[in-house]
């Protein structure tokens, strides 16, 4: 579809952002929203969920309104990246800048593989360094810092960040057709859904049944909540996104020994009924009233 749409507005970078980010917006209420209400919507809420979240509070109102507003501001920087991507990629005036092609092209099965395990493994790497320079360096953490405000995340943050973050976190879907020969429309669907839907994943605040915190492969939702709620500046725990590796590599572990996950939660008895029984679920139908928005607008208006 990508290849469509980039052939059809091939001479328009305007007409290729836009469209990207109505995609975009698309889908991130489709993934986000849905995770959310199946998660968070006080008649969805039980204990079979809770005794698996993270956090055993839930964010508030205001917060998970704060996390979809942010969401969007990021947005509009996150697909300029990818819209320059597509704009290369379709404009041969251009001098073939761009080595991504449509459709199967001339390579085999074997090189598409190979290329998008190229482009998994080091957008991987890249998106932890990157993470991680945003707490050891005082100026990317100023930039970072925005993020953190969500301690307690919900599915709605998985791009809740500044938009000097969310360039240089999308920076890898324009240099990597410039340097290897890509199908795009591959990249850009691997890429929505290991670093976004996968990131839904990582922020929706629940852990998983049969996926441990303490596998030693992946990062699950605890890492990443872990994250949120324990790094700062100058403490990068768990900066990685998908493998844990480079967290290891690194050093960027949580203790072990002062692991709070809900699977050592209930081991130590503390995920009970009667603990269940005293959580305060937010009404969230809120978040469908134009009152809870239009209480931004003295915000923006004193910050304009």
């Amino acid at each position: 579809m990508l290849c469509e749409i980039s052939a059809y507005l091939g001479h328009s970078f305007l007409g290729i952002w836009l469209s990207m980010n109505i995609i975009m917006a698309a889908s991130i209420f489709v993934s986000s929203a849905s995770v959310f209400y199946y998660y968070y919507w006080p008649k969805n809420v039980t204990y079979d969920k809770w005794k698996y979240k993270s956090n055993t509070e839930y964010p508030s109102v205001e917060k998970v309104r704060d996390e979809i507003v942010q969401t969007m501001k990021g947005m509009l920087c996150a697909t300029l990246c990818p819209a320059l991507s597509l704009y290369l990629a379709s404009n041969g005036s251009l001098g073939g800048i761009s080595k991504a092609f449509c459709g199967w092209g001339p390579h085999s099965l074997a090189y598409h593989v190979f290329s998008m395990v190229v482009v998994l493994v080091g957008s991987d790497f890249y998106e932890f360094a990157y993470h991680r320079l945003g707490h050891v360096n005082f100026t990317f953490w100023k930039q970072h810092k925005h993020h953190h405000v969500f301690y307690n995340p919900s599915p709605f943050s998985v791009i809740a960040d500044e938009w000097i973050d969310q360039f240089f976190r999308s920076a890898p879907l324009l240099l990597f057709p410039l340097v290897l020969p890509l199908n795009i429309d591959l990249m850009f669907v691997m890429y929505g859904i290991m670093f976004y839907f996968y990131g839904v994943y990582l922020h929706c605040g629940h852990e998983l049944s049969f996926l441990s915190a303490h596998n030693p492969i992946v990062n699950t939702s605890f890492q990443h909540y872990c994250h949120h709620a324990r790094s700062t500046m100058n403490k990068p725990f768990h900066c990685g996104f998908f493998i844990k590796i480079w967290d290891n590599l690194f050093k960027c572990v949580y203790p072990a020994d002062k692991c709070f996950c809900a699977q050592c939660s209930r081991a130590k008895g503390e995920r009970t009924q009667e603990a269940f029984k005293k959580v305060r679920i937010p009404d969230y139908s809120l978040l469908l009233k134009s009152s809870v928005w239009l209480d931004l607008l003295p915000k923006a208006l004193t910050a304009a």
